[in-house]
């Protein structure tokens, strides 16, 4: 698993959902705003990717089932684990989680079966039980006090696709980065931007339902790390809204982050240009055959064309 950009609001849990879901969410430009349902959806299934996390499995399921229940939610946990050094003290504390009433559970990952946190999150919400799908990272940098905001627009019905952002209003860093980190994350995001309607496209916090994401099956690339810009791009989400979260510092562990995702990212955002304007690439090219026809068709006849000008 990966570090991922992206995260916040408030850290201390609201005492409603309603209170919540209107803070910090701001759309971009030409998503869409939409129309929210009747009637907000109340359940929720979150999927947690988990490569050696075994420190933050505990504080992080304790956390998010005392603020769904402030918020007045009802949410299923649903780790993937890679197999790691970690995962038999994992899978040991989500039993134990288990047992003291928490909807959690796990699914513990061989090497065989595959490997990869795209792929690992898309199995969870293959596994979910709810219909509204949000993945964070296991790190707590998503702090779980967020999710009902983040989840909010996506529940409310007004919104495809939501992302917690760094960038939108009430959003950032919890701590310092170094400049070079932050160089490297601009310049990844902005390269982004023309495919994605979000100012954090990187976020790997971020909540969609089943009925948009059955829109990608067949052309979701499970291979590489930004998994929410994938689902965003192929599942062709129209009405994205991003809330603005506090992206915080690792609590423990170490981050995956390594020269092969950053080259991994490059050929993903490679295929989303190619997916997203490929129609537009044909035209030009049919503009230019079109104009080589004309050009060799009145190129025989320049003095005649030049005579009856005359």
């Amino acid at each position: 698993q990966v570090e991922h950009p992206g995260h916040s609001v408030h850290s201390t849990p609201s005492p409603s959902y309603a209170a919540m879901s209107g803070s910090g969410i701001r759309s971009r430009a030409g998503s869409g705003g939409g129309q929210a349902s009747k009637k907000s959806e109340t359940h929720l299934s979150v999927v947690v990717p988990t490569y050696n996390e075994t420190e933050n499995i505990r504080p992080l399921t304790e956390r998010l089932f005392k603020t769904m229940k402030d918020a007045g939610l009802t949410a299923e946990l649903i780790f993937v684990d890679d197999e790691s050094p970690g995962s038999e003290e994992t899978e040991r504390i989500v039993k134990e989680l288990a047992q003291a009433g928490h909807p959690v559970r796990i699914h513990c990952r061989k090497k065989t079966e595959g490997r990869g946190l795209s792929s690992a999150v898309l199995l969870g919400f293959e596994q979910a039980k709810y219909k509204v799908l949000l993945c964070m990272d296991a790190d707590l940098q998503h702090e779980p006090e967020a999710v009902p905001a983040v989840a909010a627009p996506v529940l409310e019905g007004r919104a495809d696709f939501s992302v917690g952002s760094r960038h939108a209003a009430g959003g950032g860093l919890g701590f310092s980065w170094s400049i070079v980190r932050q160089v490297i994350s601009h310049g990844a995001t902005m390269l982004a931007w023309p495919v994605a309607k979000s100012t954090d496209p990187m976020s790997g916090f971020f909540c969609t339902t089943r009925e948009i994401l059955d829109r990608g099956r067949g052309t979701i690339n499970p291979i590489g790390f930004k998994i929410g810009l994938e689902i965003m791009v192929r599942c062709r989400c129209q009405r994205v809204q991003d809330v603005g979260i506090m992206f915080q510092e690792r609590a423990a562990g170490e981050s995956k982050l390594s020269a092969k995702h950053y080259k991994f990212y490059v050929q993903q955002l490679a295929a989303l240009y190619w997916d997203k304007y490929m129609d537009y690439f044909f035209l030009v090219v049919l503009l230019v055959f079109g104009a080589l026809i004309l050009f060799t068709t009145w190129m025989p006849h320049q003095d005649t064309f030049n005579t009856m000008l005359r």
